[in-house]
């Protein structure tokens, strides 16, 4: 599930949204309201039920050897997500949706880039697209998903790594 040429996505639980307004979404540092999406790289981080913590790392150009070893593991891909035990019927059975918007209504935000942002009401180019079975599109596109008790050990050792990451709604991850 991924935005063909000239398009972005915005992943929701939510098949019935019309027209997407700029808000400020109450788990943003930022204050300004935007319409929130992301590209083809960036995708995989929303193949998740919305509420679902989840740490996600991947090889970049600085990435040694030794951390991709140490966290990845040998033979398993470039990629890994983690979740908890506690989310993973939630992500067995949530109905995600995708929806395609015109690329030219956002520009990218963050420092590298993380996702796209409209400072401007935007339509949708079609009807939702239901996201299937998030098990499978991990499988096709090579990431790795762990299932663990918490978090928190695995994403200390991301963040200290030379990996590139992304934690989203750590604030639900047990203590």
């Amino acid at each position: 599930m991924r935005p063909e040429q000239g398009q972005v996505l915005h992943f929701s639980e939510d098949p019935t949204i019309e027209r997407f307004a700029p808000h400020v979404a109450p788990t943003s540092a930022r204050k300004e309201a935007y319409v929130w999406a992301v590209g083809h790289d960036r995708c995989p981080d929303y193949w998740f039920p919305r509420a679902c913590p989840r740490a996600m790392a991947w090889v970049g150009p600085r990435t040694t050897q030794e951390d991709r070893s140490r966290i990845i593991g040998a033979g398993c891909g470039e990629r890994v997500h983690a979740i908890e035990y506690g989310w993973l019927e939630a992500l067995r059975k949530v109905e995600l949706y995708a929806y395609r918007l015109a690329a030219a209504d956002f520009e990218p935000i963050g420092d590298p880039p993380n996702a796209m942002v409209s400072t401007v009401p935007v339509t949708p180019l079609g009807p939702p697209e239901r996201v299937g079975d998030l098990f499978e599109l991990h499988e096709e596109a090579g990431i790795q998903l762990r299932v663990l008790p918490s978090l928190w050990p695995f994403w200390d050792e991301v963040i200290e790594s030379t990996l590139e990451f992304s934690g989203i709604r750590l604030r639900n991850a047990r203590r």
